[in-house]
């Protein structure tokens, strides 16, 4: 219940955004993630262990301008994290994690940055809902069949951007952040599938318009 109630909060703020003015900036671009932590790697009480590798994905943003330095954004990320699963004498297996993130976020425009017209060099922060499916299957699949998890836990996310002045109505954007997990990080469902903190630095390439 604590986790929905979190997740409501997540997405009442990035639902209020478009209540802070009137005409937004859209961003869209490529995102790759380097998991740190625990989803770089976990080790289980039973002896078994998780490993991930870099993940990559997509963000979709709509930023509004409340005033020249502060702009509140809806983000909408997705990315996959692929890694291998490990136990004492027995073979390794294929381990998933694929996250869809929606989230409310504040950018705060810095020295003659300006966020009515998205420019310059701005700091990130904000809480997402991140909606998890984490799996699990054989490299051999006739040896047991894949296990899917779902689940829907709070994160937040604090950065550092900068868009670019160009000719032309577009503009190159590039971020870089962290997403830290901030609720349901402690279970395993005992059957090959863990649930590690999906936290990761983000790095963000993409257009302005």
């Amino acid at each position: 219940m604590k986790t929905w109630i979190a997740a409501a909060a997540a997405l009442t703020l990035a639902t209020g955004a478009p209540m802070a003015a009137q005409t937004p900036h859209f961003g869209l671009g490529a995102i790759v993630g380097a998991p740190t932590g625990a989803l770089n790697s976990t080790s289980y009480p039973d002896g078994s262990a998780e490993t991930y590798t870099t993940g990559f994905g997509a963000q979709f943003t709509m930023s509004w301008p409340v005033d020249r330095n502060l702009a509140l954004r809806l983000n909408v990320s997705g990315i996959t994290f692929d890694g291998t699963g490990s136990a004492p004498q027995t073979y390794n297996w294929n381990v998933q994690d694929s996250v869809l993130s929606l989230g409310g976020e504040a950018e705060l425009f810095l020295a003659d940055g300006n966020a009515e017209r998205h420019l310059g060099t701005y700091l990130i922060g904000g809480v997402h809902s991140d909606f998890e499916r984490f799996s699990a299957s054989d490299y051999d699949p006739t040896y047991f069949a894949a296990t899917t998890v779902n689940k829907t836990r709070l994160a937040a996310t604090v950065g550092l951007g900068h868009t670019f002045r160009s000719y032309g109505h577009y503009h190159w954007t590039l971020e870089a952040a962290y997403h830290k997990t901030l609720t349901g990080t402690d279970s395993n469902d005992g059957a090959g599938v863990g649930f590690p903190a999906s936290d990761f630095l983000k790095f963000y390439a993409g257009i302005a318009f």
